[in-house]
């Protein structure tokens, strides 16, 4: 597996962001075309069809979203036990979600020093991620 760092760590889904996504996008607009040419004859498909499409849409953004906040969840429970481990002390409550989820990418030696920073600069996730010297991969979140 390729070395991750800053530049390369975003992954991409290629089933769900090209694949699941596009089709989506096709699938409402369709249904948008299909809405404005037959309103006025058969209003009630129209809106039926259109309501469907974008519940089946919304539903899909929103497990989305769920499986996306109970990684962050998990991640922010890992990384607490992980300073504790390291420092004998609970991480700062005043640690954000997202610096937490940055400072995952940091490696044990540098880990405590870097969330000390984060909270003297109150460094942003991009900022954190940037400082990170030697880079700790995180090849599961999607």
């Amino acid at each position: 597996m390729k070395q991750q760092n800053y530049e390369n760590h975003s992954k991409i889904d290629p089933a769900y962001h090209a694949g699941i996504a596009l089709l989506s996008l096709i699938t409402l607009i369709l249904t948008i075309t299909f809405f404005v040419k037959n309103v006025g004859t058969e209003t009630l498909l129209s809106f039926v069809v259109l309501f469907v499409v974008l519940t089946i849409i919304l539903i899909g953004i929103k497990l989305r979203t769920y499986a996306l906040q109970l990684q962050d969840r998990i991640i922010r429970t890992e990384e607490s036990f992980r300073y504790y481990r390291l420092t004998g002390n609970p991480p700062d409550a005043r640690l954000s979600m997202k610096q937490m989820i940055a400072l995952r990418f940091a490696p044990d030696e540098e880990f405590p020093g870097l969330v000390d920073r984060t909270l003297t600069e109150n460094l942003t996730a991009k900022d954190i991620k940037k400082t990170i010297q030697t880079w700790r991969a995180d090849h599961h979140r999607v």
